[in-house]
């Protein structure tokens, strides 16, 4: 009896194997194709459980994600007036189909890269060959890599990979050019600065001599109205004194006489030589005379 199920055990084991060795199960993320003698005999998309020939055809997976192509060196490219750029680029791509990228690349992943590659930097070589080193650094950068990521794309489809995108993670100007580069902003950025400076001296100077005009325009309308401020004054003055003249002229006579005694002898060591006879001490005789005829 156990002799007899050692034979069944093997038979079990051996229909296990089989059965193990024809199933396989394909990833949602992954298509394969079945090779049977080394061609393509089937390509799986869907994924689930599917059923192979043992021994005679065998499988192979291919990942339909996203991958990215991160070139490790940057690529030198000329701008128009032979000015030398350095661009940082990455690709982001993914297999399409499967039975034409194996034909093509033998879905070999790095051979599908060098194949990027080189489209890649011919695209570029392009669209930087017919720009300017300011257009490529930051004027016209969205559009280089949409032309690019198109005209790839374009040509890639034939070996059954799409480029989903194009980026430029840097461009720069080699060693040599950026010192050149660097010398002549600052120059530019000396001129602009001097140019400010004399924009400046010369505003401020029209705003001074602005100032100055406005001043003596000031100055003029102001001595203007106290001379005819003063000149009225005085006409008022002259009328007030007329008027007071015209009702007593012997009193407005004195009183003028007594302004001029006191605007005279106003400090104690003053000095008048003048003739007694003069009408200056009309007034002071007869008050002399007066005080003398009192005494007597």
């Amino acid at each position: 009896m156990i002799r007899a199920l050692g034979p069944l055990a093997a038979g079990l084991l051996v229909i296990l194997l089989a059965v193990s060795g024809a199933l396989f199960t394909v990833d949602q993320r992954q298509n394969a194709i079945v090779f049977q003698l080394g061609e393509v005999k089937e390509v799986i998309v869907k994924p689930g459980l599917n059923f192979k020939w043992p021994m005679i055809q065998n499988v192979r997976y291919f990942d339909m994600r996203i991958l990215t192509y991160d070139d490790a060196e940057p690529l030198r490219f000329l701008t128009t007036g032979n000015r030398p750029v350095l661009v940082d680029s990455f690709v982001k791509w993914r297999i399409t189909d499967v039975r034409q990228y194996f034909i093509s690349v033998q879905g070999d992943e790095l051979r599908a890269a060098t194949r990027i590659r080189q489209t890649i930097a011919g695209s570029l070589r392009e669209e930087f060959g017919v720009r300017t080193v300011k257009d490529v650094v930051s004027g016209e950068r969205n559009a280089i890599m949409d032309q690019v990521r198109q005209k790839a794309d374009q040509d890639l489809r034939r070996i059954g990979v799409e480029i989903i995108d194009v980026r430029l993670k840097r461009v720069d100007l080699p060693q040599e050019v950026s010192e050149s580069v660097y010398r002549r902003m600052e120059a530019e950025r000396k001129r602009l600065a001097n140019e400010q400076r004399s924009t400046g001296a010369a505003e401020s100077e029209r705003i001074r001599a602005d100032a100055d005009r406005q001043r003596e325009v000031i100055l003029a309308e102001a001595y203007r109205d106290a001379q005819r401020n003063r000149g009225e004054g005085d006409a008022k003055a002259a009328n007030t004194y007329a008027q007071a003249f015209s009702q007593n002229p012997e009193f407005y006579a004195f009183y003028r006489s007594m302004e001029a005694y006191r605007s005279t002898f106003r400090g104690k060591n003053d000095l008048l030589l003048i003739e007694p006879s003069s009408d200056f001490f009309r007034y002071l005789k007869d008050s002399l005379g007066r005080q003398a005829g009192a005494r007597k």
